[in-house]
């Protein structure tokens, strides 16, 4: 089970993609996504997300969220089983949740994952 909320109409951002491309050390796992870590404390992490406009299927694999997930689209849309969440959604996903997103546009999206991510 998942909410999400569209803060698009009262959130205004802007992306500083010089400054996070200078200053984000990306892994790019050659899927059209790549991963940002921001910062992590025990089993806590903060991430980005980095993918190219419509994505291959497979590029994020299906997967689990121990203690559940919460993230923030940046840019672009992201989509899964559960719904649509263009940019200024943000999401929260239930301990033991799981998913396959898949993106539209190029997309950018922070995420906290409170205790972590398991492949299913």
């Amino acid at each position: 089970m998942s909410f999400s909320h569209d803060m698009s109409d009262w959130l205004n951002m802007n992306i500083n993609r010089e400054w996070i491309d200078a200053n984000v050390k990306w892994k790019d796992f050659g899927t059209g996504v790549r991963l940002g870590k921001l910062a992590r404390q025990d089993k806590i992490s903060l991430v980005l997300y980095d993918c190219e406009c419509e994505v291959e299927v497979d590029a994020f694999v299906p997967h689990m969220h121990p203690g559940g997930e919460a993230y923030l689209v940046l840019e672009g849309e992201v989509y899964d089983d559960q719904g649509t969440y263009p940019k200024g959604s943000i999401v929260w996903m239930n301990p033991g949740s799981h998913h396959n997103p898949k993106t539209r546009e190029k997309t950018l999206i922070l995420v906290l994952w409170p205790n972590g991510v398991k492949t299913i």
